[in-house]
């Protein structure tokens, strides 16, 4: 005998399978899962229900109101914004005579008492300026004009006349705008003083449409603030401007006018 062999018994295994007993235990499991179904649409169902039932609740016995309110104040502050306009064949020439003009203006107006932070670069540019007689070889150029502009800001706005004098007899030859405006604190105080005449005039109408239905006021459920103002803006494009103010001997007047700042209130009271 070799007891190396190793010696391998067959075994069988035997799958009964009932087609029968399957397809009730199939009919089972659907029956479960279309239960479960129907409760998951009854839920959804349920909470939509709800929540359209919350937002009824929430949009009853409530009145919208909007009010405006206006208040006049005048500008605090101001801005002056010209320009040294030159020109010359070369582009060197023009740039250097540009430069040599501003920088006289600007220390004319420091010396005057205008502050240097006070002074801004607001646009350069140098373009070429082209000869109005064209040629079949295309329009040639004529001269560079180097325009350098410079803004200034004033908290006194009862100078602006004086700086435009000053940096007119200085080298400026061209005036582009007068802005007058409002300081933040200035600002703040009349928003508050708009904001106030809307809401008072929001809640005077919510009172009086309550009152006519039998009913109070009885809080505020949202709102919505919006408003601001528009400074006051003069522009003038003339290129001669400079010229035409140096040979006048009396100051400039400006009148800084009047600003209106506007507040405007959409407020949802509730009323019972």
């Amino acid at each position: 005998m070799n007891h190396d062999r190793i010696i391998a018994n067959n075994f069988a295994v035997k799958v009964i399978f009932n087609p029968a007993r399957a397809q009730v235990s199939a009919g089972i499991m659907m029956q479960k899962l279309s239960l479960c179904l129907v409760a998951v649409a009854v839920i959804a169902m349920a909470l939509v229900g709800c929540a359209a039932a919350a937002d009824d609740t929430g949009n009853d016995h409530v009145i919208h109101a909007s009010g405006t309110g206006n208040i006049i104040g005048t500008p605090d502050r101001a801005q002056v914004t010209f320009s040294v306009q030159t020109e010359n064949t070369d582009v060197k020439v023009a740039r250097a005579a540009n430069a040599q003009q501003m920088n006289t203006v600007i220390n004319a107006l420091v010396s005057a008492g205008i502050p240097r932070d006070a002074l801004k670069t607001t646009g350069y540019n140098i373009y070429p300026v082209y000869d109005e007689i064209k040629t079949p070889f295309g329009q040639k150029v004529k001269d560079y004009r180097v325009t350098n502009t410079l803004t200034v800001t004033l908290h006194d706005v009862n100078r602006t006349g004086e700086v435009i004098d000053i940096a007119v007899a200085n080298g400026i030859n061209q005036a582009d705008s007068i802005q007058f405006m409002l300081s933040d604190e200035l600002s703040e105080v009349l928003r508050t003083e708009a904001l106030q005449k809307a809401v008072s005039r929001a809640r005077a109408d919510a009172d009086t449409v309550a009152a006519a239905m039998g009913t109070t006021v009885t809080g505020v459920k949202n709102a919505d603030i919006s408003g601001g103002y528009s400074p006051v803006l003069y522009q003038n494009y003339q290129n001669d401007a400079g010229a035409a103010m140096k040979t006048a001997a009396v100051p400039t007047p400006i009148q800084p006018g009047d600003v209106t700042v506007t507040a405007q209130v959409s407020i949802t009271y509730m009323f019972r």
